[in-house]
């Protein structure tokens, strides 16, 4: 099983119930072997199973709990 990592930014978030919300959200997409969400600096850091889930995917999961997820 071969993975990637990759970094992104994360809109919205204040306060670490913001933070459990996202990274539940991010782990429950397929394709998702970790997901590590740090309030500060708003950013999720994710190891992804190739082929990796696309970008509108884990943007809209994120984005169902109510934040945003950014390409940085």
């Amino acid at each position: 099983m071969s993975t990637v990592s990759v970094v992104y930014g994360v809109e919205g978030m204040n306060c670490s119930h913001c933070v459990m919300r996202v990274q539940k959200a991010l782990a429950e997409v397929a394709g998702v072997a970790r997901a590590e969400v740090e309030l500060e600096p708003g950013r999720a850091r994710l190891e992804l199973i190739e082929p990796a889930p696309d970008f509108a995917i884990l943007a809209a999961a994120v984005d169902g709990v109510g934040y945003r997820l950014v390409k940085v």
